[in-house]
C-alpha cells in the first residue's frame, strides 16, 4: 500500500521542444483541448495530491501560468538546460521533508495512466527497490535508451542512451520510458555521482542505473505492456499520433 505523503513527484516541463517547429513550449501543445504537461501534472496530482515540483525552464513564465490554471504544485527553475540529471538535481530541494520515494514523470510523455503509475510505484516499494526505471519493449527502438541487463546474473545494470551505443546495444528492444522512481536517500547520494562524460556533454538521469550497480544499490525495471502510453512527443507528427491515440487510452 502506498503512503502518498511519502511519495514526492518531479516533472520534467523545461525543454525548447525545437523540433516541434513552434515557438510555444513543447509541454503546451495540445492533446484533445488539454496541455500536455496538464494531462501529466492530472495523471500525478490524481494519485500523490500537491506533493509535485514541476522543472520549468524554457519560457518558463507561460508554463507556470498554464498550470496554475488548474493545479497548484510547486516550481523549480532549471537555469541552463544541461539534461535530465541536472533538472532532477535542481528540483530535489523543494521536496517535502517527509519524502521517501521520488517519481520522475516526463511533461511530454502525456499518455500515461494513473493506474500505471500506482503499479509501478507499488513494484518499486514492496520490492524495496533503490531505483526502478519503468520499460516497454518497441519494434523500433531507434531513439530510445536501452535498458542493459546481466543475464547470467539476471541483474539490470545499467541504460545506454542512443548516442553511446553500440550496434549491438542498438539491436535491443527493451527500452527506458523515462520513468522512475528512486529512494530519495539514495537520489541525493548519487546525483552528485553524474558525470557529463558522453556525447550529448549532458548529466543523463539514467546513469543512475549504472551507478547503483556500482555501488551495490538494487535495481529494478518494471516493463509495461503498452508502448503507447508511454510515448515521447517531440514532433508535430507525434503529437497528432498522440492525440489519435489519447481517447482509447486516457477514457
Amino acid at each position: 500500500m502506498i503512503d502518498i505523503t511519502e511519495v514526492g513527484v518531479i516533472i520534467l516541463a523545461a525543454g525548447k521542444g525545437t523540433r516541434m517547429k513552434s515557438d510555444i513550449p513543447k509541454v503546451l501543445h495540445q492533446i484533445n483541448g488539454q496541455a500536455m504537461i496538464n494531462l501529466v501534472v492530472g495523471c500525478a496530482a490524481s494519485l500523490f495530491g500537491q506533493n509535485i515540483v514541476v522543472v520549468v525552464g524554457h519560457k518558463a513564465e507561460l508554463v507556470q501560468n498554464e498550470i496554475d490554471r488548474h493545479f497548484k504544485v510547486v516550481y523549480a527553475f532549471q537555469e541552463k538546460l544541461l539534461g535530465t540529471g541536472d533538472a532532477v538535481r535542481t528540483a530535489v530541494p523543494f521536496l517535502n521533508n517527509n519524502v521517501r520515494h521520488v517519481l520522475v514523470l516526463c511533461g511530454d510523455v502525456p499518455l500515461i495512466r494513473k493506474e500505471t503509475i500506482k503499479n509501478f510505484v507499488d513494484y518499486h516499494i514492496s520490492n524495496n527497490y533503490d531505483i526502478s526505471v519503468f520499460g516497454v519493449t518497441v519494434d523500433l527502438p531507434t531513439g530510445y535508451g536501452r535498458l542493459i541487463f546481466d543475464d547470467k546474473k539476471n541483474q539490470f545494470i545499467s541504460i545506454c542512451e542512443e548516442a553511446d551505443s553500440t550496434s549491438e546495444q542498438k539491436t535491443i528492444n527493451r527500452v527506458n520510458s523515462g520513468i522512475y522512481c528512486i529512494k530519495k536517500n539514495f537520489l541525493t547520494d548519487a546525483l552528485d555521482l553524474i558525470d557529463t562524460d558522453n556525447v550529448q556533454k549532458e548529466y543523463y538521469l539514467t546513469d543512475l542505473v549504472s551507478i547503483a550497480f556500482r555501488e551495490h544499490y538494487s535495481t529494478g525495471c518494471f516493463m509495461g505492456d503498452n508502448p503507447e502510453e508511454v510515448m515521447g512527443v517531440n514532433t508535430v507528427d507525434e503529437l497528432q499520433q498522440a492525440e489519435h491515440l489519447a481517447t482509447n487510452i486516457l477514457n
